[in-house]
């Protein structure tokens, strides 16, 4: 196994942009918006329930033990190798089904920068999905620093600007006197509390999945302590402003029914541009958009197969995980999550509608990164029990009741995700119902199975006891 040649070190700015390009993504805005004016409740509940508690858990351990391997580091100190390794394994493995979303979306933005009709055009979707994801897959062979980079300025011109302009352009939109598509109303506040609707709540945590980023990096940055949980908090502030205005005046513009969840955003900026007769800005913020969606895809490429790496150099995986390039980046876990995620990208074209597979495949994303979460929460309470004389530069204030309310309260979060992710959308056609959870579980297992066979493997290797 070979080492790096030297350590990168990451600043306050440096890591937010990390834990915001993980998170923050114009593909994002569709999903509430197709709420309407009742997303800010279902923000709220999302932020009260997930991202306040899932922000303050990683701040804790992710300065507490600033270790390689983060969540895989934190879950081992609380339960253990094995049990930490499934938290990391289901970080890593939740990614393979996530990548076809995310690359789905850049694939139906670029159309907007040659022909808009290709954005539902399966073959062109495809051929610019396995090209983005490769490509995006060699660019962190480079290692974390190049990750940092394309984060850093991807996030900012792909990202951030094109949800300001979002907002911009809804409120040109609105001052031109173009009626809201949602009038406000105090019942408008009230979501509608519907199973079919409620389903959609499972993609609402995955809009803040990724605030754990930080912690497979700790050991990068210059004084963790300080720098973890600043980092977390300034990204936290990007990610809640950017994502309630940019879906909110998503929402104003245009039509719950005309929302695609694939390329809504786009759909958006062509509706807006034409109305103000400037179309011929969109193929330039079409080309904004995919750098965006780029920039979101590439530290999720590369950061939980670092946690797994490292689980894999102590024996809970086949030690060839392990083993990194110069650069210490994983070569076959990459390898690996490429021809997993190609295959879960053949999806788009076996499944008639194109939003029916992008919520398919989020559904399963969310079932598998939960339990992932709920190791967590349940890690950074045991670990105040267990290991309470381990200095924690950022503490989780209000003593033990603090730590149990917050990390309860992620629990209970994590449950109702879970449960509700296998009741069916009403929004959209998902053929037979128990055919649906069917499909779903089963995905869901598959996924999580494989640290249990290298358990079993593992033991049965293991010499027999002597006499």
């Amino acid at each position: 196994m070979s080492r790096p040649a030297r350590t990168a070190r990451l600043g306050v700015l440096a890591l937010a942009m990390v834990n915001v390009a993980s998170i923050v993504s114009a593909r994002n805005l569709p999903v509430m918006a197709e709420y309407g004016w009742s997303m800010l409740a279902l923000f709220a509940l999302s932020i009260a329930v997930f991202l306040v508690p899932v922000s303050m858990a990683a701040a804790e351990l992710g300065t507490a033990f600033p270790r390689d391997g983060g969540v895989y580091a934190w879950v081992k100190e609380a339960f253990g190798g094995r049990t930490g390794f499934l938290a990391v394994w289901c970080d890593y493995a939740e990614n393979v089904a996530w990548f076809p979303t995310v690359l789905s979306f850049i694939a139906a933005s670029s159309a907007y920068a040659i022909d808009p009709s290709l954005a539902d055009d399966k073959s062109y979707l495809v051929v610019v999905m396995l090209v983005v994801f490769w490509g995006t897959t060699a660019a962190a062979l480079r290692g974390v620093r190049t990750s940092a980079v394309i984060g850093a300025v991807g996030t900012v011109a792909g990202s951030l600007l094109p949800a300001l302009l979002v907002v911009a352009l809804g409120a040109a939109f609105l001052l031109r006197g173009d009626p809201s598509q949602i009038p406000f109303s105090a019942g408008a506040l009230v979501p509608d509390v519907s199973l079919g609707d409620l389903a959609f709540l499972g993609g609402v945590i995955l809009l803040f999945t990724g605030m754990e980023m930080a912690g497979f990096h700790a050991r990068e940055t210059r004084d963790p302590g300080r720098t973890v949980p600043r980092a977390i908090a300034l990204a936290v502030a990007v990610t809640v402003t950017s994502s309630v205005l940019g879906s909110l005046f998503m929402a104003f513009v245009l039509p719950r029914h005309e929302i695609s969840l694939v390329s809504g955003t786009m759909e958006l900026f062509a509706s807006v541009l034409d109305t103000l007769s400037v179309s011929w800005l969109l193929p330039p913020l079409a080309v904004l958009v995919v750098l965006g969606g780029v920039a979101h895809l590439t530290p999720w490429v590369l950061g939980p197969a670092k946690g797994v790496a490292v689980g894999a150099r102590e024996g809970l995986a086949p030690g060839r995980f392990g083993r990194t390039n110069r650069n210490d980046v994983p070569v076959a876990l990459l390898v690996v999550q490429g021809v997993a995620g190609t295959l879960f990208a053949l999806l788009f074209v076996v499944v008639p509608s194109v939003s029916t597979s992008y919520w398919m495949l989020s559904a399963v994303t969310a079932q598998v990164v939960v339990a992932m979460y709920a190791l967590v929460f349940a890690s950074v309470i045991r670990l105040r029990h267990t290991r309470p004389d381990v200095p924690r530069p950022y503490r989780i204030p209000g003593g033990l009741p603090g730590v149990w309310l917050v990390g309860g309260v992620g629990l209970l979060g994590c449950a109702a995700s879970f449960l509700l992710g296998f009741v069916p959308p009403s929004q959209l056609a998902t053929g037979d119902t128990v055919v649906y959870v069917a499909l779903l579980a089963l995905a869901t297992v598959v996924l999580s199975l494989p640290p249990f066979v290298f358990a079993l493997l593992a033991r049965r290797r293991a010499p027999a006891p002597v006499g």
